[in-house]
């Protein structure tokens, strides 16, 4: 089969560091689904594991870890999809990833896709969109509903991939105060038709901006980026006993200064179900199940931002680069080989 694989770690402007090669059809377990891969997305951790881990001696590794494509097999125990269904997802970090032609997944962390979206729209959705409501109800406790609750979220980073599902998930589901960061004209008007309902910027002191507003301190800040940079003014906007949630990979976090305010600190990894086969694993099946509904509603939209063309090598590189510059806003799709 097609794939893009890479065989050394090497930085995203040699172009060896994604090439297009042929691999054997994986095989898939008891529970396991086999699927035609139609659409993928890129998101950051593609590029942290194509720079941070290099594969076995002459051994080629796939990376990708959103999709959205077309069951062919099922394995003997499973009982949730069946050939033919179109199905939605992240996969797992310790399995292959998705950049081929075909894919093996468990079940249990797979949705039916949106009837309302084609491939290329569905597959910008799974991984930020599981990372943020896992975080958003999850991690931050918050309650569903719309009644005013005179609490407050600011999202840094809001108009990436995971905030851009975020900033709609809070808008629409909650009864927070939604505050998204941006930093570039083009950004911040991105965010505002997500539906935040104040945008500031992150490349200026986050409190003193939110006291420009008059929205003083809130009760919750979500970090997606560069959180080790932004914790001084975190700790200060964030009220008394609030809770931060962060997705990234700081060099170095002194939590210490949460201590005096009584500050919460809530880690978020989606894969973190996959990787220990936990009890509750099937609970991304039912969540993408009703990512699914909300758009099909018209409640929640694809974050599609950029289409890249198809699933090659080429293509994926310049993604990468996008993504690695961080000047990317919603999602980098790929579609069909």
């Amino acid at each position: 089969m097609k794939a893009v694989a890479y065989y050394q770690s090497l930085p995203i402007a040699d172009p060896r560091s994604l090439q297009d090669v042929e691999l054997p059809e994986p095989q898939s377990g008891p529970r396991d689904l086999v699927v035609e891969v139609r659409a993928i997305s890129v998101n950051p951790v593609d590029t942290k594991v194509r720079r941070g881990v290099a594969p076995e001696p002459g051994q080629a590794k796939v990376l990708g870890w959103d999709v959205a494509g077309v069951v062919r097999a099922v394995g003997a125990e499973v009982s949730l999809f069946r050939p033919g269904d179109r199905v939605f997802y992240a996969g797992a970090l310790d399995r292959p990833g998705a950049n081929s032609e075909l894919h093996v997944v468990d079940e249990r962390i797979v949705g039916p896709m949106p009837a309302s979206l084609d491939f290329a729209q569905a597959a910008a959705l799974p991984l930020t969109a599981i990372t943020a409501w896992e975080l958003l109800f999850t991690r931050l406790g918050i309650a569903e509903g719309q009644a005013p609750t005179g609490q407050s979220l600011l999202i840094v980073g809001a108009a990436g991939g995971v905030g851009s599902i975020l900033t709609q998930l809070a808008r629409q589901l909650t009864g927070l105060t939604v505050i998204g960061t941006a930093s570039r004209p083009e950004t911040r008007d991105w965010v505002r038709e997500l539906g935040a309902h104040y945008v500031i910027d992150h490349s200026q002191p986050l409190a003193a901006e939110l006291r420009q507003l008059g929205l003083g301190a809130v009760s919750h800040v979500a970090s997606l980026t560069h959180t080790d940079q932004h914790l001084e003014q975190i700790v200060e906007a964030l009220e008394p006993q609030g809770k931060l949630g962060l997705i990234d990979d700081p060099d170095g976090l002194d939590v210490l200064k949460l201590k005096r305010k009584s500050l919460s600190l809530h880690w978020e990894l989606m894969f973190t179900r996959s990787l220990f086969q936990t009890s509750d694993m099937i609970e991304q099946h039912r969540l993408l199940q009703r990512v699914a509904q909300l758009v099909d509603r018209g409640v929640i939209r694809s974050t599609l931002a950029e289409h890249f063309g198809r699933i090659e090598a080429a293509n994926l590189r310049r993604a990468h680069a996008l993504l690695e510059s961080g000047k990317a806003k919603g999602k980098i799709v790929l579609e069909g080989f």
